[in-house]
């Protein structure tokens, strides 16, 4: 059957063809469908048929962000690697790039541009829990594969949990879930709090889904697990201006370091907190501060602060971390952020698992990324499987994806410089208070 002006094969009648499931396809009736892939079907062997002469992956993000520029050039810049390498099995891969403006109606309206209307092999991205799981039923429905590797959200898997088959296509690369951003941030605070002088905190989160996992019981592990005294856990709406009354209030109380799990409105307290000079620290997650000229373009307001990220471009994580840093930085003149990180692993683990799978059916790739294990930028990458607790996730821990800790602090020129404060086996510096503190 034409798609596209393309053929695919499916090398094994058992398993479903992309082909045949399209909605429109559908609707031509099983006759028309039987005859247009007989001739595929009847002596394949799965071999080199199975895979189109031209291979398209969707990405996905907000392009007027540094968290979704950092997902399309990563996407651009595997893609020309690949190519320049001999392509996917023989076959030129091309990327189809899409604006979610980081809007849940909107993520929709261009995933289905590119899965129904481009029809893309595969697609990577989205920055935003909200977007996520806006599209998972549409990634249910197109059963195309989608690696995610932009939001955190534990909600996803979950749905892959509860139902399976249905919602099987759905993979993330990265970040790893909120629930183990959660377990990064005690383990952060139990191996470096007394040595900061961080015995009493204040929690600040952003009132988004995927730190709702984070703030359900970050009080509690904090002081049962790295004895620290939590005054408060705050969850902040989106919109607020002013934080100087969330500030006086943290003063009054005493506390050592604020400690955070922001995205979309992490600058204004930051820049204020700089500002008004508060006494204490201020860091933990924090997104806006992982891009690499975040220093610069808050005029040093961002000096001390600290965050979790997937990897920074001085980070030896992997003998890939820094060499695709630095072409990222000579293609795009600037670094990526986390997602870009998991995006250029996420177009490799897809071209690896069509390799192996020698097709581009759902099923068979599906089956190769449940078994993979990639070395890629940001650790070595392996999937949680359907009868775990987080089905398709990336796992978690010290030896697969665990990320860094750094701080911003100065070099000898005076200008901010990313330094890697944990794990201690990627530690370039110790904590060091703000300037004023």
């Amino acid at each position: 059957m034409v798609n596209n002006g393309r053929i695919r094969c499916v090398g094994d009648g058992s398993v479903r063809s992309r082909v045949a499931r399209r909605s429109f396809l559908r609707a031509t009736g099983a006759g028309a469908t039987g005859v247009a892939l007989a001739g595929c079907l009847g002596d394949s062997d799965g071999g080199d048929g199975s895979v189109p002469d031209t291979i398209t992956v969707g990405s996905l993000g907000p392009s007027d962000s540094p968290l979704g520029a950092s997902i399309h050039n990563s996407a651009e810049l595997a893609v020309e690697e690949i190519n320049a390498d001999g392509g996917i099995a023989g076959a030129d891969v091309e990327v189809s790039t899409k604006d979610t403006k980081d809007q849940p109606s909107t993520a929709r309206d261009v995933y289905k541009e590119l899965t129904t209307g481009e029809d893309v092999e595969a697609t990577v991205g989205i920055f935003g829990s909200e977007q996520l799981l806006a599209i998972m039923d549409d990634i249910a429905q197109a059963e195309t594969v989608h690696l995610t590797s932009g939001a955190a959200t534990p909600e996803a898997p979950a749905l892959l949990a509860e139902d399976y088959e249905k919602y099987r296509p759905w993979f993330r690369v990265g970040p790893t879930n909120s629930t183990f951003l959660d377990d990064s941030l005690v383990t952060f605070a139990s191996e470096r709090f007394d040595a900061m002088g961080w015995e009493t905190v204040a929690f600040i989160a952003e009132d988004f889904k995927w730190t709702e996992p984070v703030t359900d019981g970050i009080s509690q592990r904090l002081s049962d697990e790295a004895n620290v005294e939590v005054t408060q856990v705050r969850r902040v709406s989106e919109g607020t201006e002013d934080f100087t009354p969330i500030f006086e209030e943290i003063e009054n109380n005493g506390v050592d370091g604020v400690y955070t799990a922001l995205a979309h409105i992490g600058t204004t307290p930051l820049v204020q907190w700089a500002k008004q000079q508060r006494p204490f620290g201020f860091g933990g997650i924090h997104v806006p501060t992982q891009l690499p000229s975040y220093y610069a373009a808050t005029e040093g307001a961002a000096i001390a602060t600290f965050s979790n990220t997937t990897a920074t471009p001085t980070s030896e994580i992997t003998d890939k971390t820094v060499p695709y840093a630095n072409a990222y930085n000579e293609a795009y003149d600037g670094y990526p952020v986390y997602s870009g990180y998991s995006t250029y692993d996420a177009v490799y683990m897809f071209k690896n698992a069509v390799e192996a799978a020698e097709s581009v059916a759902t099923d068979d790739v599906i089956a190769e990324l449940e078994a993979a294990s990639h070395t890629g930028t940001s650790g070595t990458l392996e999937f949680y499987g359907r009868d775990q607790e987080f089905p398709h996730d990336v796992k978690y821990g010290p030896d697969l994806a665990q990320g860094v800790y750094f701080q911003w602090q100065p070099d000898e020129e005076g200008n901010g410089q990313q330094r890697v404060i944990w794990p201690d086996d990627l530690q370039e510096s110790d904590y060091i208070s703000p300037p004023w503190a």
